[in-house]
């Protein structure tokens, strides 16, 4: 039913349960000739007459007492639907969902989480470990609210702010010839087997290393485009040739008993980190996560 018709129910029923339209307006809070019109209007809609009037009291009719269950359980049913759509969207607006690269797991969350949680007890966390791209089209249709990206996006949709930058580091297995080196010089790299991550699952980083590459005129022998950082790092590790890797790997490369770093004679970029965030959904606690990390990073 329409508003206006669950409107009408409800004046019934009040007068039905009060048999008394003095008291029934003072319920409803309106005027008792405003509510005989609207009993009058149901009235005419339902082509029945609902109640006997006299100067001294109200009764409901035969046709009445059959329309009172009805409208009282047309009113329940409304009321549920109501108070489940308020839950529902009372248990999404306390949820946040935040789509990450691993960085963020490693750097950011310890800081970041412990205290977000006991300042809002009641936000639900929910963490969805995604590519660069999967985090891009999942902000775009707002299946997440926030995402680490090492890209920068500000569209109408999408805003972004830095976080931090970060320093990218040689790895390379710890027989290799380059480790007669204790800076190893960049025309050395020429022709030296290169395991790069893929420019679907780090688009960032992928460019970054090949922008290196050409900028310097080293031509690497890209013997593998590896689908995850771990699967970089393992592969450096059974001696399969170098990698240039975020430096946020450090601690994982600690426990690869093959696994040496080396600077270079020629400074690697900076990878920067960006949490981007869809500036039309759940703004309320995307600013609590904001100013966690401003506070904290």
């Amino acid at each position: 039913m329409r508003e206006m018709e669950l409107r009408h129910l409800r004046y019934f029923v009040t007068v039905a349960e009060e048999l008394n339209f003095s008291k029934a307006a003072q319920r409803l809070f309106t005027a008792q000739p405003s509510l005989s019109q609207q009993i009058k209007y149901l009235e005419e809609k339902l082509e029945i007459k609902l109640f006997n009037r006299t100067k001294r009291k109200v009764e409901l009719t035969e046709e009445g007492l059959n329309f009172l269950p009805y409208a009282q359980a047309t009113l329940a049913q409304a009321e549920l639907t109501i108070k489940k759509t308020q839950q529902v969207a009372n248990e999404q607006s306390n949820c946040l969902k935040i789509g990450f690269v691993p960085v963020a797991e490693l750097k950011v969350f310890p800081v970041i989480l412990p205290n977000l949680r006991f300042e809002n007890p009641h936000l639900k966390i929910s963490l969805q470990s995604m590519n660069e791209l999967e985090q891009l089209d999942a902000l775009k249709s707002g299946s997440i609210d926030i995402g680490f990206l090492r890209e920068n996006i500000n569209t109408d949709q999408i805003s972004s702010n830095l976080i931090f930058r970060e320093k990218m580091i040689f790895l390379l297995p710890k027989d290799h010839p380059l480790c007669r080196y204790e800076v190893i010089p960049v025309e050395a790299l020429n022709n030296e087997a290169l395991i790069i991550a893929s420019i679907e699952h780090a688009p960032t980083l992928h460019k970054s290393v090949m922008h290196f590459a050409k900028k310097n005129n080293i031509k690497f022998n890209l013997i593998q485009h590896a689908g995850n950082i771990l699967f970089n790092i393992n592969s450096v590790n059974m001696g399969l040739g170098c990698a240039i890797l975020p430096c946020y790997i450090e601690p994982i490369i600690q426990n690869q008993n093959n696994i040496t770093t080396r600077p270079l004679s020629i400074e690697l970029p900076l990878l920067d980190l960006f949490m981007s965030y869809n500036s039309k959904n759940n703004l309320k606690n995307i600013e609590k996560f904001i100013q966690s990390i401003q506070s904290r990073i």
